[in-house]
């Protein structure tokens, strides 16, 4: 091959990798909008966010589980000593009974990893807060 051709086949396949990445990192609005019809019910999350029949989820990644003030978790929630690191919380976004056995979430999970990505993407928009 010639090294006049190798360029532009470096830079597609490099593009190709980055491309995959962006990809892998979700999309925030769509996120958004996944989590008004599946978690909305029961979690808030940004400014005004507040617990209610969940707790709310600023600031989750990084949080340990059972720990954000005034809310009443199951004692299996509490005692699970689960760290929400991005990874254990798309575990639990995809089957939650499967990562903290005996919580008391009414959720069946999604399984859909796109999907998961695109609410994780969402929910790391609402770190600071």
């Amino acid at each position: 091959m010639k090294p006049q051709a190798l360029l532009p086949l470096a830079l597609f396949l490099t593009a190709g990798l980055f491309s995959t990445g962006a990809a892998a990192a979700g999309d925030a609005q769509a996120g958004g909008k996944l989590f008004t019809k599946t978690c909305g019910g029961c979690h808030s999350i940004g400014e005004n966010a507040r617990n209610g029949f969940g707790p709310h989820l600023n600031g989750v990644i990084g949080r340990l589980a059972g720990t954000s003030a005034d809310y009443q978790y199951s004692d299996a929630m509490k005692n699970s000593g689960v760290v929400w690191t991005r990874e254990k919380l798309a575990a639990y976004i995809e089957a939650p009974k499967k990562v903290v056995s005996g919580t008391r979430m009414i959720f069946w999970g999604i399984s859909d990893p796109e999907k998961i990505e695109n609410l994780l993407a969402y929910i790391e928009t609402f770190q600071g807060q």
